[in-house]
């Protein structure tokens, strides 16, 4: 029998997917009113790999990730997507010119892989609580990012790995500096 042990705290980050470019610190502001301060964020990407979003939140589209300074119990992930989720509701409220203004996307980083929170089901999704779906996007292996069959379009191109690189790296030492 395996001896049941309480799991090592996560690195929490959040994917933003937006529009208005000068609406972004608003969001980054808000973000860091409601889970805490932010030690990492990447540069803007373009999001191109999909038109999925572009009929309710215009377009061009753009994506940032956001990491948050505390670690966090993994088991979080489902209370922060539901935060998030009522943020975006907030912020559609304000910002009407587009039905979406900003799409949040949680999740988190272990040294082996990084989880996305969701609120869709689907095949390789396992329910976690309260709706809250989670899938393992992507995975640390031979000092690289690997792919998975249903690993996103835009994390399938790449252009994130240097920025998870560098997350999984700042995890690493905070979890050498609570040891």
């Amino acid at each position: 029998m395996g001896t049941i042990r309480a799991p090592r705290p996560v690195k929490l980050f959040t994917g933003v997917i937006y529009s208005a470019p000068s609406r972004l610190a608003e969001v980054v502001e808000r973000l860091t009113a409601l889970i805490g301060p932010i030690d990492l964020n990447s540069e803007s990407f373009p999001f191109d790999s999909t038109a999925y979003y572009d009929e309710e939140m215009g377009k061009p589209l753009f994506r940032t990730f956001l990491s948050f300074e505390d670690l966090i119990p993994p088991e979080r992930i489902s209370s922060v997507k539901i935060t998030t989720n009522q943020l975006e509701g907030e912020i559609a409220e304000i910002q009407t010119a587009v039905r979406r203004p900003v799409n949040l996307d949680p999740g988190y980083l272990e040294e082996s892989k990084i989880v996305l929170a969701s609120t869709k089901n689907f095949s390789h999704r396992i329910h976690i609580a309260a709706g809250i779906y989670a899938e393992v996007t992507m995975q640390y292996e031979g000092k690289e990012w690997r792919m998975l069959p249903w690993t996103f379009p835009d994390f399938r191109s790449g252009r994130y790995n240097a920025f998870f690189i560098a997350l999984r790296d700042r995890y690493r030492a905070q979890l050498k500096e609570q040891a």
